[in-house]
């Protein structure tokens, strides 16, 4: 009887005893983690780019038909990269990581530069938000990512 209450202290004391997520600091770390991939994104580098979104992760945007999967996103982004004058970047503002630690969202204004046919730049304001979820190994990744026009 005296080992069973042991167990029974020792189960009721590690049920209790479980890690608290520090909201906050995961924040901070996907408010860094989005501003480097701006950067990333910056360079034109493709693998780098796409590097940040899950396998699985689903675009949607004013531009195009949702994307579904990191392959039809890599196709995107090896086109617009192509396009003259493109250049992306964006600036999150704001994050929300939920209870649990395992999901969020980050809210962040993107601009996108293009050249018309006469060479004229072209320069679209958008809001996104990017919702990311922590993967097995701790990391984040960008699961879903939709961005629209600024009125």
């Amino acid at each position: 009887m005296k080992n069973l209450m042991a167990v029974f202290i020792l189960l009721t004391f590690l049920s209790c005893n479980h890690s608290t997520i520090d909201k906050k600091a995961e924040g901070e770390k996907l408010m860094q983690l989005s501003k480097e991939w701006s950067q990333a994104a910056a360079t034109g580098d493709v693998e780098k780019t796409v590097a940040y979104w899950a396998e699985n992760a689903v675009m949607f945007s004013a531009a195009h038909e949702p994307l579904n999967g990191k392959q039809a996103i890599r196709q995107m982004v090896e086109e617009s990269f192509k396009i003259p004058g493109f250049k992306i970047s964006w600036q999150p503002s704001q994050v929300e990581v939920c209870e649990s630690g395992d999901m969020a969202y980050i809210l962040e204004d993107a601009q996108i530069l293009l050249t018309d046919s006469s060479g004229k730049p072209i320069v679209i304001n958008n809001k996104a938000v990017t919702i990311w979820r922590r993967q097995a190994d701790g990391s984040w990744k960008n699961v879903v990512d939709i961005s629209t026009p600024k009125p």
